[in-house]
């Protein structure tokens, strides 16, 4: 979704990509593929988010492809589009974020201008806010991103929420190597915000951090019951 203010001064642009529907088979596939994509002195990025972004099968990621026809990848329509608003506004401005996939391909977005070089874009562009987004490449690539976002002075958001199992996958272990590479803005239940270099429980399984869970699931359960009761009995004290 692209949504534009034209009250602000510049006009601000938001591209928002879609999180993970429930029920859609295809895009937990796209989770489910953790093929590495690997680029040269770039790093390995997960395979099936950047499959989902619009990577070519069989000519990887060439800076200009054909449209015309029926089939429309992400990257390439959200480019274009985006160019030909600026071309009617130079002055304006834009921002990515997402939720959950969505956030993989906000992100894995910048990626594709950084390697295309499309510094014009880049210039406009203000930053990218990721809600519950899952990692997206190793450590390599993590180095190369903190390096051209610095360049570029493109600023990374991550938001994470208690214990939201999306942020902690892939693994960042010894078999898979997974790696976020900006810090965190980590909320827990009670909402209370503090950065961090990484989320707490970072691969989300452990007996240390089983009863903490069990203990915050009952109080968010005790939470959404209070609200459905207080929107059917306002007077209700809980």
């Amino acid at each position: 979704m692209i949504m534009q203010d034209t009250k602000s001064n510049p006009n601000l642009i938001a591209v928002a990509f879609s999180g993970t529907h429930p029920f859609d088979a295809e895009q937990w596939r796209t989770y489910i593929d953790i093929s590495w994509y690997e680029l040269p002195d770039v790093g390995k990025i997960h395979g099936g988010f950047m499959k989902a972004l619009g990577l070519q099968r069989s000519r990887g990621w060439p800076k200009e492809i054909d449209e015309s026809g029926p089939h429309h990848y992400a990257y390439y329509t959200i480019r274009d589009e985006l160019s030909r608003v600026f071309r009617e506004n130079q002055d304006a401005k834009f921002i990515l974020t997402g939720h959950s996939l969505g956030g993989a391909l906000a992100i894995l977005f910048v990626v594709m201008l950084i390697l295309h070089e499309e510094e014009w874009l880049l210039d406009k562009f203000e930053g990218v806010y990721t809600f519950g987004q899952p990692r997206v490449g190793d450590k390599k690539f993590g180095e190369f991103m903190v390096e051209k976002m610095k360049k570029y002075d493109v600023k990374h958001m991550r938001y994470v929420y208690s214990n939201d199992l999306v942020p902690r996958i892939p693994y960042d272990d010894k078999s898979l190597f997974f790696k976020h590479f900006s810090p965190c803005l980590y909320f827990n239940s009670l909402y209370q915000g503090q950065i961090l270099e990484e989320e707490p429980n970072k691969n989300y399984f452990s007996l240390f951090w089983v009863i903490p869970k069990i203990l915050n699931a009952v109080w968010e359960e005790y939470q959404l019951i209070s609200l459905m009761i207080t929107s059917i009995l306002p007077d209700w004290d809980p």
